[in-house]
C-alpha cells in the first residue's frame, strides 16, 4: 500500500500552493493517472513520492509518505543530462540487478520491449539514441529492479505507436501499483482505473484536487454533468435571489415611507411599525444567511485556445509547398543508412503525418525537410522541435523569448497571450529553463501563432498538452488554414488532424492511409 497524508506543497519562489491538504490511498491492482493543465505540478507530486528531497530545491512540503515494503521505480519526464555520454553498457551496468539477470532473461525483456539482445552491450552513446529507445531503456533498467510501484512521468513521450501499445500490456498487466503522468488519451482511456485531477483555478490562486475510481471518459463525462448540474442551479438561485431581492426591497420601501408618515401624523402609531421595521431587518438577515450557502458558479481550469495563422496566411489548394527527394538519409553521425529513395510531396493545406518505428529517423527526416523549408521566401515556415530545448532559449524569461521588437506595445500583447495561456504573471518572469514541459510547450506554440506562419513543421506537437487541452489543440491544427508537415504517435491527432499518414521504413515513407 501506498499512503500520502495531508500533503501540501508551495512553490518557494512566489510562494504559490501547488496542492493543500492532499490525501491519497493507493493498493495493489491501481492503475492511477495524474492529470491536469501545465505547471500544475504534476511531476512535482511524482518526485515527491519517489523521494521528498527531489522536490525540496524549489518547493517546501509538509505531509506524511508511508510506503512499507514498497519498492518504487521512478522514470522521469526528462532523461538526465548526466546519463548521456555513458554507452547503453555503461547505462545498464549502473544497476547491480542488471548482472542478476541471466541470459534467457535478457532476451525476453529484450523481445518485450523490441530490441535486439545485444542491445544491453552496445557502445552506442545514449544521447545518440531516439528519444523512444532511450525512453525503452530507462524503463527496461527500472523493471530489472523488480520494483513494486511503477512511479512514471510521461512515459508515452516518444514512443513509436507499437511500443506504446507494448506500454498498455505492461501497464494493465502490472499487479503491483501504477501512478503515472500522462497527455495520451487513448493511453490513458485503455489503462487508467483511477483518475488524480490536479488543478489551479481563479487565476492560479486557489488549489483544488479530484479523486476518482473511475476510468477517464466516465470522470469526464461525470466532471461536465456536475458543473453543469451545478450551474443550473446556480443560476436558478441567482434568478430566485434576484425576485425576493426586488420584492424585499418594495416592502422596505413600503415600511420606511409608511414610518416617516405616521411619525410625523400619529406618533402613537410608530411603535407598531416599529416592531414590523424590526421584522423586515429580520428577514434582511435571514436572506443574508442563505445567500452565504448558495450554490457556487463552478470553477473550471478551461483548456487553452488560440488561433494559429490568420485569415491571410492559407495555401492556394494548387500550390507545391514541397516536393523532397533524398537518395539515402545517414544517422546524424553519418554512421549508418536509416532509409532510401524518401519522396514527399505536399499540396495546399495538406495536413501530413510520419509515423515509424523509434530509431527509423522520423526526426531526422523532419530536420532536414525543415532546413529547406525555412529558407523558403514563397512560403512562411515555422518549426517546433521534439526537443525544445533547442530553439528556446533557457535563460530568458517567456516574454523575452517571445519579443522580437522591444516595443512596449508588443511585450504587453504578449503577457495578454500568455494570460489567456494560464500563466500567472509571476510565471512570466520565471526563466524558461524553470518551467514545465508543457509550460516550454506554451510557449512555442505562441511563438507559432504569432508568426503568423502558413506551414508548420511539428514534431510531436500534442506531446506535453494535458488531455483535457489535446482535443483543443488538435481542434486549432484541424482549423490551421496552411500546411502541417509533423510526426506524432498520438493516436488521437492522427485520426482527427491529418489528412495523410506516411510510414518511415528503410525503404522510404509508404503512404499508410489516407483519412476522409
Amino acid at each position: 500500500m501506498l499512503q500520502i497524508k495531508n500533503l501540501t506543497i508551495t512553490h518557494r519562489k512566489d510562494l504559490r500552493v501547488i496542492l493543500e491538504d492532499f490525501h491519497l490511498t493507493l493498493n495493489s491492482g491501481d492503475k492511477a493517472v495524474i492529470i491536469g493543465e501545465e505547471g500544475n505540478g504534476k511531476s512535482t507530486l511524482i518526485k515527491w513520492i519517489y523521494e521528498p528531497d527531489m522536490a525540496e530545491a524549489y518547493t517546501e512540503c509538509t505531509g506524511e509518505r508511508i510506503c512499507t515494503r514498497e519498492r518504487l521505480g521512478y522514470l522521469p519526464q526528462e532523461f538526465p543530462d548526466t546519463e548521456r555520454c555513458k554507452t547503453v553498457y555503461e547505462y545498464f551496468s549502473q544497476s547491480d540487478f542488471f548482472y542478476n539477470k541471466t541470459p534467457k532473461e535478457l532476451s525476453a525483456m529484450a523481445k518485450q520491449f523490441r530490441v535486439e539482445e545485444e542491445f544491453f552491450y552496445s557502445d552506442q552513446k545514449m544521447g545518440s539514441l531516439s528519444g523512444g529507445e532511450k525512453m525503452k531503456a530507462a524503463l527496461m533498467r527500472i523493471f530489472m529492479e523488480e520494483p513494486t510501484v511503477l512511479l512514471l512521468d510521461e512515459p508515452s513521450n516518444d514512443m513509436d505507436i507499437d511500443t506504446l501499445k507494448l506500454l498498455e500490456e505492461v501497464i494493465l498487466s502490472w499487479k503491483g501499483i501504477v501512478l503515472y503522468i500522462s497527455h495520451d488519451e487513448t493511453l490513458i482511456e485503455n489503462t487508467a482505473n483511477m483518475i488524480i485531477h490536479i488543478e489551479q483555478i481563479a487565476r492560479k490562486t486557489k488549489c483544488r484536487y479530484t479523486v476518482m475510481r473511475v476510468p477517464y471518459r466516465e470522470y469526464v463525462e461525470q466532471r461536465l454533468k456536475g458543473f453543469e448540474k451545478q450551474k443550473k442551479e446556480a443560476i436558478n438561485e441567482r434568478s430566485e435571489k434576484k425576485k425576493r431581492d426586488e420584492k424585499y426591497r418594495r416592502v422596505m420601501q413600503s415600511v420606511e415611507h409608511a414610518q416617516n408618515v405616521i411619525t410625523r401624523q400619529n406618533p402613537a402609531g410608530g411603535r407598531l411599525l416599529k416592531k414590523k421595521m424590526h421584522a423586515v431587518k429580520s428577514m434582511e438577515k435571514r436572506f443574508q444567511r442563505e445567500d452565504e450557502n448558495m450554490t457556487e458558479m463552478p470553477e473550471t481550469e478551461d483548456a487553452i485556445y488560440f488561433k494559429l495563422g490568420d485569415e491571410n496566411s492559407g495555401i492556394p489548394a494548387g500550390k507545391t509547398v514541397i516536393e523532397y527527394s533524398l537518395d539515402k538519409l545517414w544517422t546524424p553521425d553519418g554512421s549508418r543508412i536509416l532509409a532510401q529513395n524518401i519522396f514527399l510531396r505536399i499540396r495546399g493545406e495538406e495536413k501530413i503525418c510520419i509515423i515509424g518505428s523509434n530509431g527509423s529517423g522520423k526526426t531526422t527526416l523532419l530536420k532536414k525537410i525543415s532546413e529547406e523549408l525555412l529558407q523558403r521566401k514563397d512560403i512562411h515556415a515555422e518549426y517546433m522541435p521534439q526537443n525544445y530545448e533547442e530553439i528556446l532559449e533557457l535563460e530568458k524569461t517567456p516574454v523575452d523569448f517571445l519579443d522580437t521588437t522591444g516595443y512596449q506595445e508588443d511585450r504587453t500583447k504578449i503577457r495578454t497571450y500568455l494570460g489567456s495561456l494560464k500563466y500567472t504573471a509571476s510565471e512570466m518572469e520565471h526563466p524558461v529553463r524553470e518551467l514545465s514541459g508543457g509550460q516550454k510547450a506554451k510557449v512555442l506554440l505562441l511563438k507559432l501563432s504569432l508568426s503568423k506562419a502558413n506551414v508548420l513543421i511539428l514534431d510531436e506537437p500534442t506531446r506535453n498538452f494535458s488531455p483535457l487541452s489535446g482535443p483543443v489543440i488538435r481542434q486549432m491544427l484541424k482549423e490551421f488554414r496552411g500546411a502541417v508537415i509533423s510526426i506524432s504517435h498520438d493516436r488521437k491527432y492522427i485520426d482527427e488532424v491529418c489528412d495523410k499518414v506516411y510510414r518511415m521504413t528503410e525503404a522510404g515513407l509508404i503512404l499508410e492511409r489516407e483519412n476522409s
